[in-house]
């Protein structure tokens, strides 16, 4: 019988509620960073007294190289400034990052699929588990390379859009009678949990490998496999 059961004893198990822990993590790790918008402002105090400020704004995901600090031919504190973007391109690390969590959603979504409809053919398969335990343990090396990329760019975002990256980019900055601060810094706080949900869908996925792992013939074999000849019984004479 291979038809659809539905049938929610396995999120009482294990295997069923860690990947319902799964699916959550995962919704927690792509929309902390992918509908980031922020902006930083950068307050320019001239020589003479005054103050003019610049908005730096920023957002997913994060390709600063072509989001311009100064639009078009400007006069800031008496210079003309022409075009002018940050600096940093951040997008392949964010992307990959979110394009694995998306991954791993829809993956979690197809195995509980499985497992609350079609647990009897899953238990009765061998290719089922071993699939299973081989994606499984795959996005766990996904899930270490993405969150690290993912840890690495969002310290090049947050270099980028400071006081030190943003006088840096703009020239003007470094003029001696111009101080360059940045006085207003976007909430960075949703970026910094993204980066803390990625580790910890490691560690949840590692812990699943486990239960997925035991589900597997590899894992029934090594402990219903025969003894070997070195230890077999020898009947006492008496």
């Amino acid at each position: 019988m291979t038809g659809f059961r539905l049938n929610f004893s396995p999120l009482k198990e294990p295997l069923g509620f860690v990947k319902l822990v799964e699916w959550l993590t995962a919704v927690f790790a792509f929309g902390s960073c992918g509908g980031f918008s922020g902006k930083n402002i950068l307050t320019v105090l001239c020589g003479d007294g005054r103050n003019e400020t610049l908005n730096a704004n920023f957002h997913y995901p994060f390709r600063l190289s072509q989001v311009p600090l100064i639009e078009g031919n400007t006069t800031v504190c008496n210079h003309s400034v022409t075009l002018t973007h940050m600096v940093g391109d951040s997008t392949s690390s964010a992307e990959f990052f979110v394009a694995i969590a998306i991954i791993c959603f829809l993956h979690s979504m197809v195995a509980l699929l499985v497992y609350l409809g079609y647990m009897h053919v899953y238990k009765n398969s061998e290719f089922g588990p071993i699939l299973d335990f081989v994606v499984t343990a795959i996005l766990v090396f996904l899930w270490l390379v993405s969150s690290s990329a993912w840890a690495k760019g969002l310290q090049n975002v947050k270099y980028a859009t400071d006081t030190e990256g943003l006088s840096a980019t703009l020239d003007l900055c470094k003029e001696s009678s111009i101080t360059c601060e940045v006085t207003e810094y976007a909430n960075m706080r949703t970026l910094n949990i993204s980066v803390v949900f990625g580790y910890l869908n490691m560690f949840v996925w590692a812990f699943n490998a486990w239960f997925v792992y035991k589900e597997t013939r590899w894992h029934s074999q090594k402990f219903s496999s025969p003894p070997g000849p070195g230890r077999q019984h020898v009947p006492v004479t008496i």
